[in-house]
C-alpha cells in the first residue's frame, strides 16, 4: 500500500478527486487540493453528509422515516491509499482516491455499498477462502443526444458513416472508433486500470471490455474509474458513451458479466475443482445458491426500470437461472476451463448495476448456497430461453421479492437494506408519473 504523502509528492499531484460511490454506483465526493487531502488523512477532517447514501438516480433525496436521517449527520471520509491512481486528461495533475465512509468513532458506515462488498468478502475470509472476480463490461457509443425525448442513434465512425447493422466481433467495425479506443487504453494505463481485451459486441457501436481477474473490491473500484474514463474520452471525441442496460429499442442490452471463483487463501488452490479436475461440491453448492437466491436479490444486479427491458428472450440476456457448460443462453454459464481456472459466470447483471452491489449479491447468494448445501438444477445444453422465466419482469415485482428474502437481507444489514429499498421505491414512483411517447403515440387519439 503506497504512502499517501510520498505518492502525491512523487507525481506532483495538485488536486485529488475523493470518490464515494452511492447506492446507484454514481460517483459522489469532493475535489480538493492535494495538501488538504494529506491534512484530512491525519486529522480526519474530510467529511461528507451521510445523505449521499439516500440519493436517487435523479439526484433527489428519498424520504426517510427515521427522524435522525433528517438531521443528516456527517460521515468521516478515510482515503484508501491502495486506490490512489493518476486521473488522466486533466490540465492540473490530478489523482483519484476512493474513500471509506466512517462514523466519528471510526466504525464503518454500513449503508456504504463499498462496505457491503467488503462484508461479503469477509464471509469468505473468515473461512480461509479468497473470492476472485473478473467483470466484463458492455457499453454503447452514441451520437450526441441533448434532447432526451429523441431516441439514441449510433455515431458516425472515422469513415463518416454510422453503423446500420450488427457487427459482432467485427474488426473493421471496431476500427471505426480506433482513435477513441486507443485513448481509452492510454487513459486506463495511466490510471492503472487492469483491462484486457476489447471487442465489438452485437449492437451497433456496442463495445465490451474485459478486466483482469482479482480482488472484488479492487475490481469494483476499477469498473467505476473505467466508466468515468470512457465517458470523458467519448465526449472528447464528440460522442456519448452509455452504460444503460437497454439504451436502444431494437438493439441488444449491455451487461456486466461477472466471472467468479473461490481459492484457498493459504495454498491458492481453486476450490471450485477437485484434484482430478472434476467440479467440486463447493462449486455445485455455489451455483445452487445463485439459482435459489439471485431471483430474490435481482434489484442489486438490475437496479433500474430500464434494467428489465434488457432481460428478454433471444436478446443476449438471461430470463432465468439455468446453468450450463459454455452455454450463453443461461443466466449462469460455466466457461471452458482447466482445474485452476474453474469458475462460474453470472450473466444476469446489467452494465447499469453498481459493481459493488452486483458482486456482493453474487458472493452472498453463492455463500448461502455453500452454507446450506443447496444442490443446483441439472445443467442444460439446450436453449435456456425456451425454459420458463424465473426472473422478475419489472422493478416493482423485483422489489417485492427482494423485501421478502430474509437470508439476503440479513447479510446486507438493516440500514443498507432499508435505504436501498427506499431509494428504489422513490425512483419507481417518479417513473410512474412520467407519460411516455408510446402512450401519446398509441392512446392520444384512439381511446
Amino acid at each position: 500500500m503506497p504512502d499517501l504523502k510520498s505518492w502525491i509528492e512523487e507525481r506532483r499531484i495538485g488536486e485529488v478527486e475523493c470518490l464515494v460511490p452511492d447506492m446507484n454506483g454514481v460517483l459522489r465526493g469532493k475535489v480538493l487540493p492535494a495538501g488538504k487531502l494529506l491534512q484530512s488523512a491525519r486529522d480526519g477532517s474530510l467529511r461528507l453528509p451521510s445523505s449521499v447514501f439516500d440519493l436517487t438516480v435523479t439526484g433527489e433525496y428519498a424520504d426517510a422515516e427515521d427522524d435522525n436521517a433528517h438531521q443528516d449527520p456527517d460521515m468521516v471520509l478515510r482515503p484508501d491509499p491502495a486506490t490512489l491512481c493518476v486521473a488522466p486528461g486533466f490540465k492540473t495533475p490530478t489523482a483519484y482516491v476512493f474513500a471509506d465512509a466512517l462514523h466519528p468513532d471510526g466504525s464503518p458506515w454500513d449503508s456504504s455499498p463499498r462496505e457491503v462488498l467488503k462484508r461479503a468478502v469477509a464471509l469468505y475470509t473468515a473461512r480461509g477462502w479468497r473470492p476472485v472476480v473478473a467483470p466484463e463490461l458492455e457499453f454503447y457509443l452514441t451520437a450526441l443526444n441533448p434532447d432526451p425525448d429523441l431516441p439514441l442513434t449510433p455515431p458516425a465512425g472515422r469513415s463518416g458513416r454510422a453503423e446500420t447493422s450488427p457487427q459482432p466481433y467485427g474488426l473493421e467495425a471496431i476500427t471505426e472508433y480506433e482513435d477513441l479506443i486507443e485513448m481509452i487504453y492510454e487513459y486506463a494505463e495511466i490510471a492503472e486500470v487492469n483491462v484486457d481485451t476489447m471487442i465489438h459486441e452485437s449492437g451497433t457501436a456496442q463495445l465490451e471490455i474485459n478486466f483482469l481477474h482479482g480482488d472484488p473490491v479492487r475490481l469494483a473500484d476499477q469498473v467505476l474509474v473505467f466508466k468515468r474514463i470512457v465517458r470523458q474520452v467519448a465526449l472528447q471525441h464528440g460522442v456519448y458513451a452509455t452504460f444503460m442496460a437497454k439504451p436502444m429499442e431494437h438493439q441488444p442490452g449491455s451487461a456486466m458479466h461477472i466471472h467468479v471463483s473461490v481459492v484457498d487463501d493459504a495454498s491458492g488452490q481453486n476450490l471450485f475443482a477437485d484434484p482430478d479436475g472434476a467440479d467440486s461440491a463447493m462449486f455445485r453448492y455455489f451455483a445452487g445458491g445463485l439459482q435459489h437466491y439471485l431471483p430474490e436479490a435481482i434489484p442489486l444486479v438490475a437496479p433500474n426500470i430500464n434494467s428489465f427491458r434488457r432481460m428478454r428472450p433471444n436478446h443476449s440476456a438471461p430470463i432465468n437461472v439455468q446453468w450450463g457448460y459454455d452455454n450463453r443462453s443461461c443466466g449462469l454459464r460455466v466457461p471452458i476451463s482447466d482445474r485452476n481456472n474453474r469458475r462460474i459466470e453470472n450473466r444476469i447483471p446489467g452494465a447499469d448495476a453498481s459493481p459493488y452491489l452486483a458482486i456482493a449479491a453474487t458472493l452472498i447468494c453463492g455463500y448461502l448456497g455453500i452454507e446450506e448445501k443447496v444442490e443446483p438444477l441439472p445443467q442444460t445444453s439446450l436453449n435456456a430461453y425456451h425454459e420458463p422465466r424465473t426472473l422478475p419482469r419489472t422493478l416493482e415485482g423485483a422489489l417485492e421479492r427482494f423485501k421478502a428474502c430474509q437470508p439476503v437481507r440479513d447479510f446486507l444489514g438493516v440500514n443498507f437494506f432499508k435505504g436501498f429499498v427506499r431509494i428504489k421505491e422513490a425512483e419507481l414512483e417518479a417513473f410512474q408519473g412520467v407519460i411516455s411517447s408510446w402512450e401519446r403515440d398509441h392512446l392520444l387519439l384512439k381511446v
